[in-house]
C-alpha cells in the first residue's frame, strides 16, 4: 500500500516563504518521478512542479518559475517544494503525487497515481 503524506502548509503574508515536504512509502521511492500540484476553491487541480527519479531533471509551471524550487532526498523518501515570494494567487491546497509506471516527468494530473491528502497554503495580501 502506497502512502503519500504532505506537510508544511500554513498562513503566510505576501512575499513570504514556505517549505512543503512530502514523504512516500510502500514502493521504491527512487524509482519514481514526483510532482507537486495545487487546487484552489472552484478550480481544477493544476501542475506546479515535477522532478525526475534522480533529481537531475525538473519542470515548473510558468506561474511559479523563479520563485519555487522542487528537490528530493531519496535516502529519506522525501520531496520538497521551497516556495519564495509567495503571492495571494498561490493560495490553494497543495498535493504531492507519485508518477505512474516509472516514466519520465510529466505536467499531466493523469500521469500520477498516488496522492496525499494535501496541505493548505494561504497567502494573505
Amino acid at each position: 500500500q502506497v502512502q503519500v503524506v504532505e506537510s508544511g502548509g500554513g498562513l503566510v503574508q505576501a512575499g513570504g516563504s514556505l517549505r512543503l515536504s512530502c514523504t512516500a512509502s510502500g514502493r521504491t521511492f527512487s524509482w519514481f518521478a514526483m510532482g507537486w500540484f495545487r487546487q484552489a476553491p472552484g478550480k481544477e487541480r493544476e501542475f506546479v512542479a515535477t522532478i525526475s527519479r534522480n533529481g537531475d531533471s525538473t519542470d515548473y509551471a510558468d506561474s511559479v518559475k523563479g520563485r519555487f524550487t522542487i528537490s528530493r532526498d531519496n535516502a529519506k523518501n522525501a520531496v520538497y517544494l521551497q516556495m519564495n515570494s509567495l503571492k495571494p494567487e498561490d493560495t490553494a491546497v497543495y498535493y504531492c503525487g507519485t508518477r505512474r509506471n516509472m516514466l519520465d516527468i510529466s505536467r499531466r494530473v493523469e500521469a500520477y497515481d498516488y496522492w496525499g491528502q494535501g496541505t493548505q497554503v494561504t497567502v494573505s495580501s
